[in-house]
């Protein structure tokens, strides 16, 4: 029996709303044996920065294969991508803002600068545009993409 996927989440939500656990129940009802993570809600609300330091001082302690959905996300309901980013050991998603770059070696971190920027990845990591609706859950929320695209 293959082992029970692990999903560590990360966003500024906080504690006292339905939003976390929202979250939580899409990706049950996606996949029922998921492992759910909490790796931190109570980023600041919008600092990216913030989370993304928390993202790379947890990432490498999880094992291969874990997917980390992080949402912190001050362009959520604008023309800003959502991505996904396979890396040699894991599987990221949130918006591209710059919060997923903390799996990213130190040198593509510094190529990329301020803010999302189209950088050269290394050998073994991949990003993609998260485009494809058929996989959102509908309707999709203007402020809510963490449940309806990023779960």
């Amino acid at each position: 029996m293959p082992p029970r996927p692990i999903i560590a989440l990360l966003t500024d939500f906080g504690l006292a709303d339905p939003y976390v656990g929202a979250m939580k129940g899409v990706v049950l009802s996606l996949n029922p044996d998921a492992v759910l993570v909490d790796i931190s809600h109570q980023v600041r609300p919008q600092a990216v920065e913030q989370g993304a330091f928390l993202l790379e001082q947890a990432y490498p302690y999880f094992p291969p294969w874990t997917v980390f959905v992080a949402v912190v996300d001050p362009g959520v309901g604008t023309a800003r991508r959502a991505l996904a980013l396979r890396t040699p050991r894991a599987f990221l998603v949130g918006p591209d803002n710059g919060l997923l770059s903390a799996a990213l070696p130190e040198a593509v971190r510094e190529q990329a600068g301020e803010g999302p920027a189209a950088v050269t990845l290394p050998e073994g990591y991949i990003a993609v545009a998260i485009e494809n609706e058929r996989y959102f859950r509908h309707p999709v929320s203007s402020t809510f993409h963490g449940r309806d695209i990023f779960a």
